[in-house]
């Protein structure tokens, strides 16, 4: 998306919410929902209509794991590292992950496919190790499984 369009989504954004209490999370979820993330380019923007300071601005993205400052990835993988699904091998997929992609936790693979966003319950616990990929949940994932998973994804196939 070029930046001039970018920086319109983010002008529209504000217009319509800088003057609600509480706004910053409105809007940053707005332009998230625009854009896909929020361009570096908005944060001086954001900070001027709600008479914010960059740092204030900047230390409520980095606070929330689920805003994004880089466009997203194609497909999104989030690995549960509760308790039940440590204790099934969530530990192990997630070094899997790691080796397969070559990414880290809350990285992205370097052809831009994958995410892996580590969240502490999918409320699967039942039927751990659980992950969502592209909010799709599955359950009960082994090595084999989560390579299926991968597969299919990376072959441009149903997640």
């Amino acid at each position: 998306m070029p930046d001039d369009l970018q920086l319109q989504i983010v002008r529209n954004v504000l217009e319509k919410l800088k003057g609600t209490p509480g706004a910053l999370l409105p809007i940053l979820h707005d332009i998230q929902q625009g854009v896909g993330y929020i361009p570096d380019a908005a944060v001086p923007e954001i900070a001027h209509a709600l008479n914010l300071s960059l740092a204030e601005v900047r230390g409520v993205i980095t606070f929330y794991h689920d805003f994004r400052t880089t466009p997203p990835a194609r497909h999104t993988l989030r690995l549960c590292h509760a308790e039940s699904c440590q204790s099934r091998g969530a530990g192990q997929l997630a070094a899997q992950l790691r080796e397969r992609l070559n990414l880290d936790d809350h990285g992205t693979s370097p052809d831009g496919q994958v995410s892996l966003r580590p969240v502490y319950c999918l409320g699967a616990c039942a039927c751990s190790p659980a992950l969502e990929l592209d909010g799709r949940l599955h359950a009960r994932v082994d090595a084999t499984k989560l390579d299926e998973l991968l597969n299919r994804c990376l072959e441009d196939r149903s997640c």
